[in-house]
């Protein structure tokens, strides 16, 4: 099958609201916003958004059959309409990796397929490692495993293909602060003063937005900088690169061997700059079980077309033969 078919035949399903949502309190300080979709007594599968900060958008719901799969999404601490947007404190991956635990209790679900791309891939991986008792396998996108090299090639390497988009980055940072910009930014992100952090978030998180795709998109870069969108990537971005997301040296590629029996799909799009396929390749190796799909005409984004079909295309065989 060529990839123009497959395009065509894995369109995403058509758009749906949540049956059921609510907010969860997980301390004192957070409070997650969830929801269900689709079939109340389909096959559990559990969405990651990236970031870590950007949050849900509609279009998640509809990697999906709705008739078959009870589809759980939820923003993680500090994103979407999870509150307080951007907060740092209490927020690690072992937070997050509680609260699905404290989500997939409260809906009563015994295990559930995890589908997560970018910083969404990097969270289903240190879950599955965590919990493989809980999962039935995993779809994850544009991979990220958060070593030294990747938050490095984010910061500097992204420049080498998007220019422009790295000078805007930077601009606002002394030459004499640029040679550690994580640093110089999560100065200004956790500023005191709202009016630093808020500006230099927006110019963070337009950077990102201005990189996901093979071909331009202005519409995507502008909601990256918008209020809403920056203050959950620029701020939680910074904080979990700052901190190699709490995890040990190449953690998520040393323990493998945790879900190596689970099924598994690696999607990775040929020109993701963000996330570039390295990491992916890298994965691959570590777990050969896996299958590796390399979309050759895309970005790093899940809407590109190609990426977005072979995501799609792994949910519809997961509902048919259970493997992917």
């Amino acid at each position: 099958m060529t990839q123009a078919q497959t395009q065509a035949d894995y369109p995403l399903f058509p758009p749906l609201e949540p049956y059921r949502s609510g907010h969860l309190p997980v301390d004192a300080l957070h409070t997650l916003y969830w929801e269900e979709c689709g079939n109340p007594e389909g096959v559990a599968v559990l969405f990651l958004h990236g970031g870590p900060g950007s949050g849900l958008s509609p279009s998640h719901r509809q990697f999906f059959d709705p008739a078959y799969y009870r589809i759980v999404l939820f923003d993680q601490r500090g994103a979407g309409q999870s509150t307080p947007l951007g907060e740092v404190h209490d927020n690690t991956t072992a937070h997050l990796l509680a609260d699905i635990e404290r989500l997939r209790e409260l809906m009563g679900i015994e295990r559930w397929l995890v589908f997560g791309g970018s910083w969404g891939s990097t969270l289903a991986l240190a879950y599955g490692q965590a919990h493989p008792e809980r999962c039935t396998g995993f779809v994850l996108r544009g991979i990220f495993l958060c070593t030294p090299a990747e938050i490095d090639w984010f910061l500097y390497g992204m420049g080498h293909f998007f220019p422009q988009a790295h000078d805007a980055f930077v601009a606002d940072i002394p030459e004499a602060q640029r040679g550690d910009l994580l640093s110089a930014y999560s100065e200004r992100l956790f500023s005191d003063d709202p009016a630093i952090s808020l500006a230099a978030a927006r110019r963070w998180s337009r950077y990102e937005g201005s990189c996901l795709h093979l071909l331009p998109h202005p519409e995507v870069a502008d909601a990256f900088g918008s209020d809403a969108v920056a203050l959950g990537v620029g701020r939680l971005e910074a904080h979990y690169f700052r901190h190699q997301a709490f995890f040990s040296e190449d953690q998520l590629i040393r323990n493998v061997e945790r879900i190596r029996h689970l099924p598994a799909v690696i999607v990775q799009g040929r020109y993701d700059v963000v996330c570039p396929p390295v990491s992916a390749w890298r994965l691959h190796q570590a777990w050969p079980q896996a299958r590796f799909e390399m979309v050759e005409d895309a970005g790093h984004a899940a809407s590109e077309p190609g990426t977005r079909a072979a995501l799609v295309a792994a949910t519809e065989r997961f509902k048919n033969t259970g493997t992917l």
